[in-house]
């Protein structure tokens, strides 16, 4: 069973793995079949359910919405993330000439409302500020996010793709803390290890969400050298760990930081999904997880 995780002091209890929905709409399912994925995943104990307002060009919630209301209590079973923040031209908005950032206490308020009305639901069990914006001060974004929290339409607060000093400015000025920052990481992208991102939310307590596992399938891409030797080091060590695939390896590789990272799984296949899910079975011996840091990097380490 998928293991459970409190993702911060005060944060939700959150699948240790999350469905993540920025491509759930490219292979243009049928409400029938995002139901069945949500089932799917329920059934795998993947209880938390990711996406954002932009996702799908500003289509994901409602879609998201319309499969949750096939099964009368599927939501009660589900914990719902979204981001807001993100702006771009649309035909939905032929006002915007240029893609921006809006991260102000009203603009986060009315994207609440609207998600809550997308996705058929009274509460968000996590909302995050989905980038931050350069115009806007830590005290307006804090006071949304607050207000937020206290009328109950969102139980926690959080960030994505922020930085250590942009989490801690916005941390500043809560009144409940925030309970995660959604980073890209992957064997392709550690920059979380480096940047002080990890360290910052080890020091907080808080459990960050790992975008983009799989390098967004690059991982995979033999063309590449990082690739090859990726290949090469997983096929070497998989044996030890049931002859388990390098993507599998790969979640395992992100779970081990002690930081905690809860990975946002990105595939539309069931299998997938499935596979993905044995990932948490893997614990990674302390050399098998520098092997891949190393084939990853093309060099030993420092």
């Amino acid at each position: 069973m998928m293991p459970r995780t409190r993702i911060a002091p005060n944060g939700p209890t959150f699948s240790h793995m999350v469905y993540g929905t920025w491509r759930m709409l490219d292979d243009a399912p049928s409400a029938q079949d995002i139901n069945r994925r949500l089932h799917l995943c329920l059934e795998l104990g993947i209880t938390t359910i990711d996406g954002a307002e932009i996702y799908g060009g500003y289509a994901q919630e409602a879609a998201l919405g319309v499969a949750l209301a096939l099964t009368p209590g599927l939501r009660e079973n589900l914990e719902l993330v979204t981001k807001s923040g993100i702006y771009i031209p649309h035909p939905t908005a032929p006002e915007r000439r240029v893609a921006h950032y809006d991260v102000t206490a009203k603009r986060l308020n009315d994207c609440v409302d609207s998600a809550l009305e997308r996705l058929g639901t009274d509460r968000l069990d996590l909302f995050l500020v989905h980038r931050p914006d350069w115009l806007t001060s830590i005290d307006d974004t804090a006071a949304g996010l607050n207000a937020l929290v206290k009328s109950g339409k969102i139980r926690s607060a959080g960030v994505s793709n922020y930085s250590p000093t942009q989490f801690a400015a916005l941390n500043s000025r809560m009144d409940q803390p925030l309970v995660t920052n959604q980073v890209e990481f992957s064997l392709l992208h550690m920059d979380p290890i480096f940047d002080g991102t990890f360290d910052q939310l080890q020091t907080e307590r808080v459990q960050p969400m790992a975008w983009s596992p799989m390098a967004g399938g690059s991982l995979f891409d033999l063309r590449t050298a990082a690739a090859q030797r990726l290949a090469e080091q997983a096929a070497l060590i998989a044996p030890k760990y049931g002859d388990c695939s390098l993507e599998q390896l790969a979640y395992a590789w992100i779970m081990a930081h002690p930081s905690n990272p809860i990975p946002v799984i990105g595939t539309n296949r069931l299998d997938r999904i499935q596979s993905a899910s044995l990932s948490t079975q893997i614990a990674l011996e302390r050399e098998d997880w520098f092997a891949l840091w190393v084939a990853a990097k093309g060099h030993g380490i420092p």
